[in-house]
């Protein structure tokens, strides 16, 4: 019974950690994409183009995109070397996964792989990726604190 709820708190911790990590990635992917123009695009999902509505949108997917770091690789991030690598890694496949495939997909676009060594594509791998990173980070100096 003791290491069901030991088991259960760890879950939860890694759950809360990623979520702050996730929300300050997306802290800090936020203003990049603001400066770009990009946030009416991300207002589109909810059929808004308000730069405001695109910003809530995307902390939201920030929370649940830290929320599955910390589950997937929270065990694997507990110093700041990992959290930056497991970070990026994740950071990576959100770019592919995101952008790429889920956006335009359910904007009616379709996949946009063909797109991605395009200069607005490679510009949000360079937004994911630091997400990422800070993502990892955050995360990592939470478990260290």
């Amino acid at each position: 019974m003791a290491t069901a709820v030991q088991t259960q708190n760890n879950v939860t911790q890694r759950v809360t950690y990623g979520i702050v990590g996730g929300l300050a990635g997306g802290v800090v992917f936020g203003m990049m994409m603001g400066t770009m123009g990009m946030l009416p695009m991300v207002a589109g999902l909810v059929g808004s183009s308000a730069a405001l509505i695109g910003f809530v949108i995307h902390m939201l997917i920030s929370a649940f995109i830290g929320a599955t770091f910390g589950l997937i690789f929270g065990a694997r991030s507990e110093s700041y070397g990992q959290g930056a690598v497991w970070g990026l890694i994740y950071g990576a496949v959100w770019w592919v996964l995101g952008p790429l495939l889920i956006m335009p997909v359910m904007m009616g676009m379709g996949p946009r792989f063909a797109a991605a060594l395009e200069t607005p594509m490679l510009m949000s791998l360079v937004g994911h990726l630091l997400f990422g990173l800070v993502t990892g980070l955050v995360y990592a100096w939470q478990v260290r604190r």
